[in-house]
């Protein structure tokens, strides 16, 4: 019952998608525009960095928040933290109020991860920084850093509760980022670079789409 209750306390806070709110708020549907996606990076490349910024933020900490208001409700609960924060991922993948058409639980994962540790989080930052601007491509990040978590967590938790649950969120990563790997061999993917060289990138993205 603790573990349902961790479960709906993550859904429902996942489910308060702000890349939605703002697009509404401006006349139209972030799933409309860009990549489809309603996250902090569609965000980004359609209404600004200002916009993405305080998007990917409040992904984050509404993850925080799940995370941590689950595990003070039920400090005896093991993997309290990973029940709550992984459901709020999978609340802004697939919202209920949103037709289970949300985001991709990039900042969401970043939030659950700094919940459970912050020196984890910092160390997987760092290190998913890298591989990112090395790779030029966001979507590498969420597939490399939820399988990454999850090893790290069963390393040094030992527990195949938290575990199996922290594999479930990687593997749906992995399928909702499927079409961003497709997009990376066709060539029509944005890279990060899009944020600084956005005329470039756009056009890059025609030219190799008309190929």
């Amino acid at each position: 019952m603790q573990a349902v209750i961790c479960s709906l306390i993550g859904y429902t806070i996942g489910n308060i998608n702000p890349a939605y709110i703002i697009s509404r708020h401006r006349g139209f549907d972030i799933r409309q525009r860009g990549s489809g996606n309603a996250g902090a990076s569609n965000v980004m490349m359609t209404m600004g960095k200002k916009a993405g910024a305080a998007t990917a933020l409040f992904d984050i900490f509404k993850a925080v928040a799940a995370s941590l208001i689950a595990y003070h409700l039920f400090p005896a609960l093991r993997c309290a933290k990973i029940i709550s924060g992984s459901a709020c991922i999978l609340g802004h993948i697939f919202p209920v109020l949103m037709n289970f058409h949300g985001g991709k639980g990039l900042a969401c994962l970043a939030g659950m991860i700094a919940a459970f540790d912050p020196r984890i989080f910092i160390t997987l930052l760092i290190a998913e920084l890298v591989v990112g601007l090395s790779l030029d491509y966001v979507c590498v990040v969420p597939i490399t850093g939820s399988i990454i978590f999850t090893a790290i967590y069963a390393l040094i938790t030992g527990d195949p509760a938290g575990t199996a649950v922290l594999a479930i969120v990687a593997v749906v990563i992995l399928l909702k980022h499927i079409e961003n790997l497709r997009r990376i061999q066709n060539g029509t993917e944005a890279h990060i670079s899009f944020l600084w060289h956005k005329d470039k990138e756009i056009e890059r993205i025609r030219h190799n789409a008309d190929c």
